[in-house]
């Protein structure tokens, strides 16, 4: 789940990045103001690349994608921007779980396979 998180989070980056130099262009817009809310929200989604795994992670990644859609009411384009990353974000957190599962299944197996063949080796007398 870890890493299709990130790289959801990776394409948020640059997709805020984008829209901050789009926001510059509006003359009611302060260039402060635009770099200080874009940075703050492009630190956040490269610090959250990090405490995914950990508890209030993935909430503070739901966080974000409210935010983003949430710009839309500054610039347009970011409501189809902030859908697109959502979707994006809600496939990275279920299909990374399934896959997740999917490789804890697969050490458990390996794991019970290996200690059976462990076990039936112990069994038999080697030749000497």
């Amino acid at each position: 789940m870890r890493t299709l998180c990130a790289s959801t989070l990776i394409g948020e980056f640059f997709v805020i990045g984008f829209a901050g130099l789009v926001a510059m262009k509006d003359p009611g817009l302060s260039m402060t103001a635009v770099w200080t809310v874009s940075g703050i929200a492009m630190a956040l989604s490269i610090l959250l690349c990090g405490v995914i795994t950990r508890p209030g992670g993935i909430q503070l990644g739901w966080a974000l994608q409210v935010a983003l859609i949430a710009s839309g009411f500054i610039l347009p384009s970011m409501f189809f921007m902030g859908a697109i990353f959502a979707a994006l974000w809600w496939a990275s957190v279920h299909y990374g779980r399934k896959i997740d599962e999917a490789k804890a299944r697969f050490a458990a197996m390996a794991e019970t396979a290996e200690a059976g063949a462990q076990a039936g080796t112990e069994g038999t007398a080697s030749p000497a």
